[in-house]
């Protein structure tokens, strides 16, 4: 068996934790687990004592990607699997995920299902929306970019901390942040069940926050990829106006718009060449801090 630590993040929880930690704890009675208490304010904390596990308290909530550092930094395996305290998760998926790893991945994911019965109608949609920009990205199928469930290197996903956000999106980062970094990450079918408790997530709070997600894909993986076809699309109404125009008037001069266009593609395309270049000297400082 890999030797790992269970980290779950929790705000809240005592729910799905009073279900899944004595799962945890029954299958795995020596590793270490670890729930990192987000400022609950329910009986999350006496939960885990009551079972006997680590538990480490925010003074107040620092968001799901906060918990989830401090859960990583306190791991003392080599590998950390991390899961949702809302009971979703099934504690016998883990060595499904942990077999992954003899195959040579240093990140595997728990892709839930599209008939996953804790995803709405909106939410899937917004998932498959974002694995199907993130594959593009990547030139590689992503199953599930937003799961909570995944097994990481812990040594690699350390040097990649400082770039996952407090908030709910550091799923996302952090798979594209290994694929960015040259890392293996696989994925193994799961199925999830209905959370416990009400959900910390609201589509109309967080729609912006997902919808930012679509821009750090682009800017965690390849900045270019996603500013040069808008510099292009821009360009090319540029060039259209200017056609259009001049076959109008008879004149081909360059019209205040046709300008504004060019140069607006223009921009764009040295802002992502910028970009590019910034992100090449962030992931090569990970990687010498890997070595």
């Amino acid at each position: 068996m890999q030797d790992f630590s269970i980290v779950i993040p929790a705000k809240n929880e005592e729910l799905g934790l009073a279900r899944l930690l004595p799962e945890l704890r029954a299958a795995y009675p020596e590793q270490q687990i670890i729930v990192v208490d987000d400022g609950s304010t329910d009986a999350t904390v006496e939960c885990c004592h009551q079972h006997q596990v680590e538990v480490i308290s925010h003074p107040y909530s620092k968001g799901n990607g906060a918990a989830i550092k401090t859960g990583a930094r306190a791991a003392s395996a080599k590998y950390i699997v991390f899961m949702d305290g809302d009971g979703q998760h099934a504690s016998e998926d883990i060595n499904r995920l942990l077999l992954r790893l003899d195959e040579g991945y240093d990140m595997v994911v728990g892709a839930r299902s599209v008939l996953s019965d804790q995803a709405s109608v909106a939410r899937w949609g917004a998932n498959t929306f974002y694995n199907r920009l993130a594959s593009w990205m990547v030139n590689r199928k992503i199953d599930d970019l937003t799961s909570g469930f995944r097994v990481v290197d812990r040594k690699k996903f350390l040097g990649l901390l400082y770039l996952l956000p407090n908030g709910f999106s550091y799923p996302t980062t952090s798979t594209m942040a290994f694929f960015r970094a040259g890392y293996s990450v696989g994925f193994v079918p799961i199925n999830t069940a209905p959370r416990l408790g009400d959900s910390h997530i609201s589509l109309l709070r967080d729609g912006v926050r997902f919808f930012l997600i679509i821009f750090k894909i682009g800017t965690l993986y390849s900045p270019l990829k996603v500013y040069f076809p808008v510099s292009l699309g821009l360009s090319g109404l540029g060039l259209l106006n200017y056609l259009l125009t001049a076959v109008a008037s008879g004149s081909f001069r360059f019209t205040n718009m046709s300008t504004l266009l060019f140069l607006s593609g223009m921009t764009v395309f040295l802002m992502g060449l910028l970009s590019e270049q910034l992100t090449n000297l962030q992931y090569k400082d990970s990687t010498d801090d890997d070595e």
